[in-house]
């Protein structure tokens, strides 16, 4: 996790989300209705742009300095007048400059999709733009007719399982999936004060980034690290350049099969998303059964307002359905899977980002 991040107010993200949500309305109803649904029907378009410029590596070829066209082209291995073309596209959305001596330039955008950036997009780029996912969302039609999602029927296999038989695409996954962690890490720990609880176990937390975050905040608590054993494997490393390897205890698991006791709070970041509510709940009742009365259980999710306004989580929602025949859930969803699991949902804390802390304790009456 980068250092020294500012994270603004919960609220005040809040706020600058309403402001352009009624800007883009502002927008679109100063244009004719075809106008409009036509710049909609397009969007696209520019993120495959992105994708294309991610896939050249032009951003990396940018690192050392403004360049010419010709030489850039030469660089990334592109048609220079082709290249011309997309950069000209690319930087009509902001996305790098061109420099008054018709040199091209990173600019801040397009300094994400360096491959060494702190926070690097390149990956997530090229993931969202491949083949393979592009051709999922021209499928839309049939999951939204059956509510499942398309991959069994196009790859044959569950979507986690394709990703473990097409090694490179799943490179692009964990990829994606580091970036996004990074992105949020910082605003999740500052918006809840993880430090009330001495024991953290961290459920299906990966390699620990996010339970190192927490404990690099929450100087007196402990951390239990679950996942299975490939993936905690890379673990310790991680965890020692946080300095907090010595209060973390790595437990290997499936989250399907049991979950380790002796937890104060249960954290489980971007899971409960992954499943429908049957193995949803399966995992939760797991949870249930390691926690005693007065267990925290915590879940760090995108939750959906259904608000009539734009947002991440909404799209999110749809791509969980394409690939997984999953969801992003709202609040009152929240609260009846928890329930059926014996816990009482007690608030929601929103952060700076798109994720929210779904805070629920053990239900008191469900505990016998």
């Amino acid at each position: 996790m980068p250092r020294n991040v500012m994270v603004p107010p919960a609220g005040l993200a809040r706020a600058v989300e309403w402001l352009r949500h009624h800007l883009l309305l502002l927008h679109q109803r100063m244009l004719p209705a075809p106008m409009a649904m036509m710049e909609l029907v397009v969007s696209g378009w520019p993120a495959q742009a992105i994708t294309t410029a991610a896939q050249l590596g032009v951003a990396d070829a940018l690192a050392d300095g403004p360049l010419p066209i010709d030489e850039l082209a030469a660089r990334v291995r592109a048609d220079p007048d082709a290249l011309r073309r997309l950069m000209r596209a690319l930087i009509g959305r902001g996305i790098f400059r061109r420099r008054r001596d018709g040199r091209y330039a990173l600019n801040s955008l397009a300094d994400t999709l360096r491959s060494d950036a702190a926070i690097s997009l390149r990956g997530a780029a090229m993931f969202q733009g491949s083949q393979e996912q592009r051709e999922r969302w021209t499928l839309l039609t049939d999951s939204v007719r059956t509510g499942e999602s398309i991959v069994p029927a196009l790859r044959g296999m569950e979507g986690f399982d394709y990703l473990i038989e097409i090694p490179e695409h799943a490179k692009l996954f964990d990829q994606t999936m580091t970036s996004l962690a990074q992105m949020t890490l910082a605003v999740v720990v500052a918006s809840y004060d993880f430090a009330a609880h001495r024991t953290i176990v961290d459920v299906g937390g990966g390699q620990g980034a996010m339970l190192a975050a927490i404990l690099v905040r929450a100087q007196r608590s402990r951390g239990v690290l679950y996942d299975v054993p490939r993936v905690v494997a890379g673990a310790p490393e991680l965890l020692r350049a946080n300095g907090v390897a010595d209060r973390v205890q790595i437990v290997e698991g499936s989250f399907f099969d049991h979950v380790p006791g002796g937890g104060d709070a249960y954290l489980l970041k971007n899971i409960i998303h992954d499943w429908a509510d049957d193995k949803a709940l399966h995992i939760l009742r797991n949870v249930r059964s390691a926690a005693v009365p007065g267990t925290t259980v915590l879940l760090v999710e995108m939750v959906v307002r259904d608000n009539g306004r734009d947002g991440p989580e909404n799209w999110v929602d749809l791509e969980m359905l394409l690939n997984l025949g999953s969801r992003e859930r709202t609040a009152e969803e929240y609260r009846t899977l928890l329930a059926h699991a014996g816990f009482r949902m007690t608030r929601v804390v929103p952060t700076a980002s798109p994720l929210c802390v779904v805070e629920a304790v053990v239900d008191d009456a469900l505990s016998g």
